[in-house]
């Protein structure tokens, strides 16, 4: 079985758009979505009615739940007092896209779940009971086993950190599908995870980040050219 999981589109219909075209090529016989669907793009909207189009079962990112729940942000941010210019950014972002999303949308998001079990696989954004925390690419095995083993499943993939990897442990493989939008690994391509038979191996999909990033100028999204660097840079960028 071929299974491809498709994680931090972040409202980027431009990446989406791509990576489906690219599923096409690569024919998976289930696709599932790792969250972040929506914030820090130039059409949230579209991406979310595309998503549930498409019928992919999915869990909860933690962008999504900072917009049909603004509590969480104000939750985590009060943890990191430090970068309070940073949360005031994304609570600006958020304060529009949820306007433009609306109620039902919101509703939508609201009940995805935090886990997904599929076979010998579980899929979480994060972590098990957290959208928000996940370990590193650079974390130990001991830290990841600790995180992921309470899944139970003998292949366990998760999103979130922006940089995607492989790595195997005793009696289980934990894999990050990297991002589709705002990549931090320095490569500005979209990327998403492939399982072939529980073998999985990362994909990398070219799409047009100026036409994305023209469509995020006219969007009226507050901080439109910071994620554009972000974009561009395929690195975290300060704002």
């Amino acid at each position: 079985m071929r299974m491809a999981i498709v994680s931090d589109i972040h409202g980027n219909i431009t990446a989406l758009e791509a990576v489906l075209a690219d599923l096409r090529e690569t024919s998976p016989d289930l696709i599932l979505h790792g969250g972040d669907l929506v914030q820090g793009g130039s059409n949230s909207p579209a991406v979310v009615d595309r998503i549930r189009e498409l019928g992919w079962p999915g869990v909860m990112g933690n962008t999504d739940e900072l917009l049909w729940r603004p509590a969480s942000l104000e939750e985590f941010a009060a943890q990191s007092p430090q970068l309070a210019t940073l949360w005031a950014a994304i609570g600006e972002m958020a304060r529009v896209e949820r306007e433009a999303l609306g109620e039902e949308r919101l509703g939508w998001l609201s009940s995805l779940p935090l886990a997904h079990r599929e076979d010998s696989l579980a899929l979480v954004h994060a972590g098990p009971s957290s959208a928000w925390r996940a370990p590193a690419p650079e974390a130990s095995d001991a830290e990841l086993d600790a995180v992921y083993g309470p899944l139970t499943r003998p292949v366990v993939v998760y999103g979130h950190v922006h940089r995607s990897f492989v790595r195997r442990l005793p009696g289980r493989i934990v894999a990050n599908t990297g991002s589709v939008s705002l990549s931090y690994d320095g490569d500005p391509r979209a990327a998403y995870l492939l399982l072939d038979d529980s073998e999985p191996s990362i994909r990398r999909v070219s799409y047009e980040v100026e036409r994305e990033v023209q469509a995020l100028s006219g969007s009226g999204i507050p901080h439109a050219d910071w994620i554009a660097r972000i974009l561009r840079s395929a690195r975290p960028q300060t704002l």
